[in-house]
């Protein structure tokens, strides 16, 4: 036998051998039915923390005076913020801004601005934070965004749930179609979102994408903030009340299972 006829007959053996199997790059075997789910998790959870911007707007004749004064209605709303037991290092400077007016009433003035991004690591005490910067001489404030300090924890929970839904779903489908789920081929992170986030989903492979046609969900996009600018006369009986309420993570999976026949 020559070269060439030995290959030949060792192809031939070979297809015989492998006949049973069918490559496919979802890893479906021949004797496997592909079912693809998409199924959503939520998780609920109590925010333990704020976050809000507050500062200052004034107005002189020079860009000094302007200045100078923010500055001194800055230092109080730091040292209000820092005997609620607020640290210095969750408060953050935002803007700072000194610009010349050149309309309106205060043409030829100097407007200068400052704001701070707080953050109250006690959810119990935005409330009183909110109402101390006020009381100091805040004019603008903005938020508060309530938070989870710990947004892993309620995400993973969010994904299990997601993940048994899932499995669910499929052995409803196997079920009615008389067969049983064997084994997990795929799972995918869609992404999600928490309250007014959006976290993205994992990128698909070049496998995936020649596989699959798959779209992510959108961007959720998260509200406009709520901007208060407070005449000095209104200051001193502002006051708030923060009400936590739930933050509800909501996240999506994609799972491909094998099915077989019962």
């Amino acid at each position: 036998m020559n070269y060439r006829n030995f290959s030949l007959a060792l192809c031939a053996l070979s297809l015989t051998a492998c006949g049973d199997t069918v490559y496919d790059p979802r890893g479906v075997e021949k004797s496997e039915t592909l079912l693809s789910v998409s199924a959503t998790g939520q998780a609920d959870m109590r925010p333990d923390e704020a976050r809000f911007q507050a500062g200052v707007q004034n107005w002189a004749r020079n860009a000094a005076d302007a200045s100078a004064e923010t500055q001194q209605d800055i230092d109080a709303i730091v040292a209000a913020l820092r005997e609620l037991g607020v640290a210095e290092e969750d408060i953050q400077t935002s803007a700072v801004n000194v610009q010349r007016i050149d309309w309106g009433d205060r043409r030829g003035q100097f407007q200068a601005f400052n704001t701070l991004t707080v953050r109250v690591r006690d959810i119990e005490k935005a409330g009183a934070a909110v109402t101390a910067v006020t009381g100091v001489g805040a004019n603008i404030v903005s938020g508060p965004e309530l938070r989870l300090s710990d947004p892993e924890a309620a995400a993973n929970t969010a994904y299990s749930n997601a993940y048994a839904a899932a499995l669910a779903r499929a052995e409803a489908y196997a079920q009615a179609a008389g067969m049983e789920v064997s084994r997990v081929l795929y799972i995918r992170d869609a992404g999600g979102s928490q309250g007014g986030r959006y976290f993205s989903g994992a990128q698909a492979t070049a496998v995936d994408a020649a596989s699959y046609s798959r779209t992510p969900p959108p961007p959720v996009a998260p509200p406009p903030p709520v901007n208060l600018a407070i005449a000095p006369e209104e200051q001193a009986g502002v006051s708030a009340t923060i009400m936590p309420g739930q933050t509800t993570s909501a996240v999506t999976v994609q799972v491909d299972f094998a099915l077989v026949e019962q």
